[in-house]
């Protein structure tokens, strides 16, 4: 019996980290749509200019998102593990520590190569990630996703601001 409950606890927690992981997706397109390229463009200004460099710099104003977004997870993971009736949090903050991994990985290591692991491999499907980043980068417009990029069609859709500055 508690073998049983114990694999029930395991399945019900991967199941809660798969769904945080999927709505980072939608939480990750809002904010890189409506914070980096509204309110926050300042700083996410960085990413735009250094990626159009010849010669990236390692490190860039933008960082400050993820070790921004780093520290509300650890916070809701000390909630999780000392708030009694929290401890849901916990396989939340690793599904999103998961989709932060993955986004690292995707988009720094694989697209921007600001850590040279990669190699020269192309997977086709990291492929088509990095290009839907390349439209992105060229109109500052659609597609803000990464994972799952969404290019809007619509005619007559305008960038949300000016395209960066090579």
């Amino acid at each position: 019996m508690a073998v049983a409950l114990l694999a029930l606890a395991l399945v019900r927690s991967v199941l809660i980290a798969a769904v945080a992981f999927a709505l980072m997706e939608p939480f990750t397109y809002a904010a890189h749509r409506w914070v980096m390229h509204g309110i926050g463009e300042r700083l996410h200004r960085s990413h735009h200019l250094n990626a159009a460099r010849s010669k990236p710099a390692l490190i860039e104003a933008n960082d400050l998102y993820p070790v921004a977004f780093a520290g509300v997870v650890m916070a809701l993971l000390a909630i999780g593990f000392n708030a009694s009736g929290f401890a849901v949090l916990i396989p939340v903050c690793v599904g999103i520590t998961l989709y932060g991994a993955t986004y690292f990985t995707v988009h720094d290591i694989y697209i921007h190569r600001r850590i040279k692991w990669w190699g020269k491999r192309k997977p086709a499907a990291l492929e088509y990630l990095a290009d839907a980043h390349r439209t992105h980068h060229a109109t500052n417009g659609e597609p803000y996703g990464m994972l799952f990029p969404m290019v809007r069609q619509a005619k007559g859709f305008a960038p949300s601001q000016v395209p960066a500055e090579s």
